[in-house]
């Protein structure tokens, strides 16, 4: 494919073709919570993307993003987020807010949507895409999500980690409430993890195995 097709925009019927088809590949995989499937169509990937990504924004793969990052692929993001068990009440941290995807599709999901980013382009980034899609419940901020938080905050009920890490922080799961739970890929870089659900009190729900890029500790210097 020419440079010229990858950079033109795609028609707004292809692209609803082209999501129903995401949908179909994601209820193949198991995906079942019709709340997520309605914020997939609410929420066009290709904003979240550049030019030359756009041609590949529903299919089921991970993609390169601003600074040297990726977005994971839906199918990864949909049992992340299925794993959750979101109510519309639902305050939530999401740590990783990458090119602000995800954090869209939980806006559409939850009453207050968190997202941490420590890339201060991609919080810039992210923050247009958001405003452009008139989510306001959704707040991105520029920090450390994995030990950043010194002050008291309020509580969340659901904490979702979108790269992976060797441990969880006790901060993290400090953080929720009484019926709250966290969402992690827990497990060496670069090799397969296991998706586990924490509660508050530590105890744990293996959900399966999967394959994401880590989270890093410290607010980037540069970028």
């Amino acid at each position: 494919m020419s440079e010229s097709e990858d950079d033109g925009p795609m028609p707004a019927a292809n692209e609803r073709e082209a999501c129903l088809g995401l949908i179909l590949e994601l209820r193949s995989r198991g995906i079942r919570d019709t709340r997520f499937m309605s914020a997939i169509e609410r929420v066009p990937r290709r904003l979240f993307l550049s030019a030359r990504q756009h041609a590949l924004a529903y299919v089921d793969t991970q993609l390169p993003i601003e600074c040297g990052q990726t977005t994971p692929a839906p199918s990864d993001m949909a049992r992340m987020i299925e794993a959750l068990q979101l109510q519309p009440e639902h305050r939530v941290l999401h740590v990783g807010t990458g090119s602000g995807y995800q954090a869209a599709i939980l806006g559409h999901m939850a009453r207050e949507v968190v997202t941490i980013e420590r890339y201060r382009t991609l919080v810039e980034l992210a923050r247009q895409r958001i405003v452009t899609l008139k989510l306001t419940n959704v707040d991105v901020k520029h920090a450390d999500g994995l030990t950043g938080f010194e002050k008291k905050v309020d509580s969340f009920d659901r904490i979702l980690l979108s790269g992976s890490v060797s441990t969880v922080p006790r901060k993290l799961l400090d953080l929720l409430g009484e019926e709250g739970a966290l969402i992690a890929p827990v497990g060496p870089a670069g090799q397969e993890q296991r998706l586990i659900r924490f509660s508050r009190d530590g105890k744990q729900s293996d959900l399966g195995a999967v394959r994401l890029v880590p989270l890093a500790e410290g607010v980037a210097t540069r970028l």
